[in-house]
């Protein structure tokens, strides 16, 4: 069985996750999806609308997802593939080069993004919305 490790907040659900975690099934048999906590998310300054415990339910209900696991730091990578024995590290290109030192335990994959969508824009189309 081939198995796959991908990283994300997966908050505001959209396209653009979806198209990441079908192609990153597409790579094996078993997709793993490591889903940064509410605590790690503060770390990061990054501000989520659903709890971990609503993103995690989600994620799970995605028939590209076989689980998820909690992301608590930025360290725990390698121990993760290592723990689950993957083969591919799979995540979008904007983080191009900054996980090549995980080469080392299996394949690093970065993965286009798809255009015009993202959290972030999302969030900030909202905003301009509710400010006209």
């Amino acid at each position: 069985m081939k198995k796959i490790l991908t990283y994300g907040t997966f908050d505001l659900l959209h396209e653009g996750h979806i198209n990441l975690l079908k192609r990153a099934k597409e790579k094996g048999d078993y997709l793993i999806v490591g889903l940064s906590n509410d605590a790690f998310n503060n770390i990061k300054n990054k501000q989520t609308y659903f709890s971990f415990e609503t993103r995690k339910l989600i994620l799970e209900s995605i028939r590209y997802v076989d689980l998820v696991i909690e992301e608590k730091n930025w360290e725990q990578k390698i121990s993760d593939v290592i723990k689950h024995e993957i083969d591919v590290f799979v995540m979008g290109d904007d983080w191009k080069g900054e996980f090549d030192f995980l080469m080392e335990y299996c394949e690093v994959q970065y993965l286009p993004r798809t255009l015009g969508i993202s959290t972030t824009k999302i969030k900030q189309d909202l905003f301009r919305k509710a400010h006209v």
